[in-house]
């Protein structure tokens, strides 16, 4: 990855993190934890690997995207408003009677939501048809998934992932944020689904570890998936990441999945968030 394009990188997940502060601080709710920790798989999907058109949200031939973990919607709504899909101001509207920004994608209000999520495991079939859809109209379209690893305790998830090996999706990308928490706690403590690279890979997936926060090891796991088209297989990409990324006092928290920042604590974070982009500004 060239340097230039890890510092955008580095700089829109910034940004997507004070919109997930912003948003969050606004509603008085919502679930920062889980939506930090996929900030930086969000910047790289939506600003170096997807084509999606914000002029044309609906455009045919775009790639899609699911937020399996439906309640990560603040990080989605930043990045699309950082994209153009709307103007950055209605990230302060989140969860507000009459905002198109509600506590879950709502794909019949949002530009650039391809599908509404929320209830766990639901997103990855969604995922799974849209890929097969693609596969039998013979467009050249990727589908993301993204899932929390606390996800992994739903069944659902597995026929999905049964389904998609099955009928040969290699156009299908499953990102796991492995964060290890989920509301209740340690998800090994709540629900031990390890060891979760060798289940996907007895359904017949290949399946990569990431740094979730490293955007040279980002790359390399989607150089993976497309080097993989043609293979009949889908991509797994198991994320190793921390819940509340980049807020210090939220980082490793289980309490801030689903706890909005106040006064104090927003402008903590927001402080932080600066300083940190001033000084990849210098580079």
């Amino acid at each position: 990855m060239k340097p230039e394009d890890k510092k955008k990188l580095k700089l829109a997940a910034v940004d997507i993190r004070k919109g997930i502060m912003e948003s969050t601080h606004a509603a008085k709710s919502g679930h920062p934890g889980g939506s930090l920790s996929a900030a930086d798989v969000i910047a790289y999907l939506y600003f170096h690997e997807m084509r999606i058109r914000p002029e044309e949200p609906d455009w045919e031939d775009r790639d899609r995207f699911v937020l399996s973990k439906g309640h990560a919607a603040p990080a989605v709504y930043a990045a699309l408003a950082l994209k153009g899909f709307f103007p950055m101001e209605d990230l302060q509207t989140l969860r507000h009677i009459g905002s198109h920004l509600q506590g879950h994608p709502n794909m019949n209000l949002t530009k650039g939501i391809d599908m509404s999520t929320g209830s766990l495991g639901q997103g990855l079939s969604c995922a799974a048809g849209m890929a097969k859809g693609a596969k039998l109209r013979k467009k050249d379209i990727n589908v993301y998934a993204l899932c929390g690893d606390g996800e992994m305790d739903e069944g659902i998830i597995w026929e999905a992932v049964m389904f998609s090996a099955h009928y040969k999706l290699d156009n299908l990308c499953i990102m796991v944020d492995v964060n290890g928490l989920q509301i209740d706690g340690r998800t090994s403590d709540v629900m031990n689904t390890d060891p979760l690279d060798r289940k996907f890979e007895a359904f017949g997936c290949h399946v990569y570890h990431v740094e979730g926060h490293d955007f040279e090891s980002l790359d390399g796991g989607f150089r993976h998936f497309h080097e993989n088209h043609g293979s009949g297989k889908p991509t797994v990409l198991l994320m190793d990441t921390e819940k509340g990324k980049g807020i210090a006092y939220m980082e490793s928290e289980a309490g801030w999945h689903g706890k909005a920042p106040n006064d104090m604590q927003y402008k903590l974070a927001m402080a932080e968030l600066e300083a940190h982009r001033m000084a990849l500004e210098v580079l």
